[in-house]
């Protein structure tokens, strides 16, 4: 592996761990202050680790989003393929790293969320149990979204300077629409490290499913039909 891939590999690990942690953190004290908290947590972060990283790896922190990248014809199979496992373990990390520093035990104890509050930052929501792969589906219809803007906003470079701001609206939106139905992941990096920290599996396979699918739609949309070039 040569030294500017190993470069933008560790640039999308870092960058992914941050985006899972701060999320996983804004979900975990939810319960108190609503979905605002997650929708800006999540968008915020996403904006700022965007114009931090862009330069180096191109700031996808999301599987579903190389993917996209590579389907519609921005990036080679070498590079998506190390970015996701990249991606992937940036997430574990993170969901490793948020559970020790707020232990299950010490949230109760300190009244935080209460007893029966406390959650891992999974990326879960009231379909997620009774209707798995309606849940899925809308996972896929908001990571079309998102794949959407990227593809535009800073793949064919549409939006200049203001990419990551119009990216990170859209994940912040694609959350407050989507957050209390199935968590609004749109990420399978960051659906897969807080599910494997909680021991929850059920909802993997659907929700991977549906969040990859959505990407492939829309890079194949954006890179094929609606390519402005």
């Amino acid at each position: 592996m040569d030294d500017k891939i190993l470069r933008e590999s560790l640039a999308e690990l870092i960058g992914t761990f941050v985006l899972v942690f701060v999320g996983s953190a804004a979900v975990l004290v939810a319960p108190v202050f609503s979905v605002v908290v997650p929708a800006f947590a999540h968008g915020l972060i996403l904006c700022g680790l965007i114009y931090t990283y862009g330069h180096i790896s191109g700031a996808q922190f999301n599987p579903a989003v190389s993917v996209a990248l590579l389907v519609g014809g921005k990036q080679d199979a070498r590079k998506t393929a190390i970015f996701i496992v990249a991606q992937f373990i940036g997430g574990i990390i993170a969901a490793l790293v948020l559970v020790s520093v707020f232990p299950q035990d010490n949230v109760a104890v300190a009244g935080f969320l209460g007893e029966h509050a406390y959650n891992f930052g999974q990326t879960k929501g009231f379909l997620t149990d009774d209707a798995v792969w309606t849940a899925a589906a809308y996972e896929g219809i908001l990571t079309f979204f998102l794949a959407s803007a990227v593809m535009q906003a800073a793949a064919f470079g549409r939006a200049g300077a203001l990419a990551g701001v119009a990216i990170g609206l859209t994940l912040a939106a694609s959350i407050f629409a989507g957050g209390p139905a199935t968590g609004a992941s749109l990420n399978p990096a960051r659906t897969l490290g807080p599910a494997l920290v909680a021991g929850e599996s059920a909802y993997l396979l659907p929700y991977m499913v549906g969040i990859f699918g959505g990407g492939i739609v829309g890079g194949l949309v954006h890179g094929y039909v609606l390519n402005p070039d």
